[in-house]
């Protein structure tokens, strides 16, 4: 009985060390890739939860009138977001026919989602505009409910700085520029390093200093076969793709 106790207590072991060590698959921009969706749509955002994706990454930029919106790149179709009004921005197209879409808006849809909301807040020029970024999407997730299912992520190091400041204490922060190393972030305060895979692969040391510091590993944006596996050989924690269903099936055939 008590070997039985022993062998049953080890598997459950087991089990839990490699649920610890599974490889997370993030969709970038959404799962876009697919009909009828479009970067950072919001129908991205849906077909990233169809397809039981961990989470799906997508980009937040503020207005001049203050505003909370969803895109990439800081113009859209000749309109520069951070100096525009919302009216404005909003009135643009995706290439799904889509209009760009509010933070409100994208958050009400993932209330009814499961997949987790990997909100990437973009540099800003005005440093003063971004940091009250920071404080109107704490307020917005805030009275959504939605705190427990948010990660954040930017390459600017003073959003980093005020992403931390700002989120509720233990909620994922990860820096994405990849010149600081694991103990600088550890020092910050952040969950971890969001870098481009070419930057781990240079320095693929960083990724046991990180998991030795209980820090997690998300490579972007890693879409080739073969960078694919080179992440899952080296443990690292997320996977964000383009290519999401390729990433899911190559982690079902290891």
């Amino acid at each position: 009985m008590k070997k039985s106790i022993m062998l049953f207590a080890s598997l459950l072991l087991g089990s839990a060390a490699a649920l610890a060590q599974m490889t997370c698959v993030v969709a970038h921009r959404g799962y876009w890739d697919t009909d009828g969706s479009a970067q950072n749509s919001i129908r991205a955002l849906v077909k990233a939860d169809s397809i039981d994706c961990y989470g799906s990454e997508f980009d937040v930029w503020m207005t001049a009138d203050k505003k909370l919106v969803v895109n990439h790149d800081a113009d859209i179709n000749g309109v520069h977001i951070e100096t525009s009004k919302a009216r404005d921005v909003l009135a643009q197209k995706l290439k799904n026919g889509e209009n760009v879409p509010t933070l409100e808006q994208y958050l009400d849809r993932a209330l009814s989602l499961r997949t987790r909301l990997i909100l990437e807040l973009k540099p800003h020029a005005d440093k003063k505009l971004e940091e009250e970024a920071v404080k109107a999407i704490m307020k917005l997730v805030k009275e959504r409910g939605l705190e427990a299912n948010m990660e954040y992520i930017t390459f600017s190091p003073e959003a980093f700085a005020n992403l931390i400041k700002y989120a509720p204490k233990g909620t994922p922060v990860f820096y994405l520029a990849g010149n600081l190393s694991p103990r600088e972030i550890k020092a910050m305060g952040g969950a971890g390093i969001d870098y481009h895979y070419s930057v781990l692969k240079r320095n693929p040391w960083w990724i046991a200093e990180c998991h030795a510091l209980n820090l997690r590993v998300n490579a972007w944006t890693v879409n080739d076969p073969k960078d694919i596996q080179w992440c899952i050989d080296h443990e690292v924690d997320i996977i964000t793709t383009n290519a999401p269903k390729l990433v899911q099936q190559m982690l079902i055939e290891q």
